[in-house]
């Protein structure tokens, strides 16, 4: 697998080797001897699923530490726009964001630490997504950040009355730059 560096520290878009004959195609979608030499000494504890229609709008979302999550995520059908914003208090690129296509075709993965917002958009009929997390599913300790702020800058691809949110999602606050979400 090739490991791509972001403009984030951290933050790393992973491109599988895919072997592709007259069969099909065959690709190793995680190992966790060559994610801990290539990216990092993290542990999966929980997989993660969802299925989404065109428009959907998944995020921002995060967990509050003691349970803040690292994800590897990736599309297994459909196509998506995976946003990541980077929330570490001392972090030089604070507030920032990268965004990257996962699809079926490209079959690219991106590891987000924890210490980030996330989100994505469906851009696909549908999209089917996988992600591995490092920490449980903690409902007390999950927070959100509101899709549009305008000082987060995201272009979400999508005109705005093509997106389909959640009304929690809709109601997540404006990024604070005042609170320490994560400490590096």
């Amino acid at each position: 697998m090739e490991v791509e560096k972001t403009e984030i520290e951290g933050l790393v878009i992973i491109k599988p080797d895919v072997y592709i004959d007259e069969r099909g195609y065959f690709f190793e979608s995680f190992s966790q001897k060559e994610f801990e030499n290539k990216v990092s000494k993290t542990v999966f504890v929980q997989d993660n699923e969802s299925r989404s229609s065109y428009g959907v709008l998944r995020g921002l979302h995060f967990q509050k530490p003691p349970y803040a999550q690292a994800k590897l995520v990736r599309v297994v059908s459909g196509k998506v726009l995976d946003i990541a914003v980077d929330l570490r208090h001392n972090s030089p690129t604070f507030g920032k964001h990268v965004s990257v296509e996962l699809s079926e075709e490209n079959k690219l993965q991106v590891f987000i630490p924890f210490g980030f917002a996330h989100g994505f958009v469906v851009l696909s009929d549908y999209a089917v997504c996988q992600y591995k997390c490092d920490n449980y599913y903690a409902p007390d300790y999950a927070e959100g950040l509101k899709w549009d702020d305008s000082r987060l800058n995201i272009d979400w691809l999508l005109p705005d009355k093509d997106l389909i949110l959640s009304e929690k999602d809709k109601n997540n606050p404006l990024l604070d730059f005042n609170t320490v979400y994560f400490n590096q």
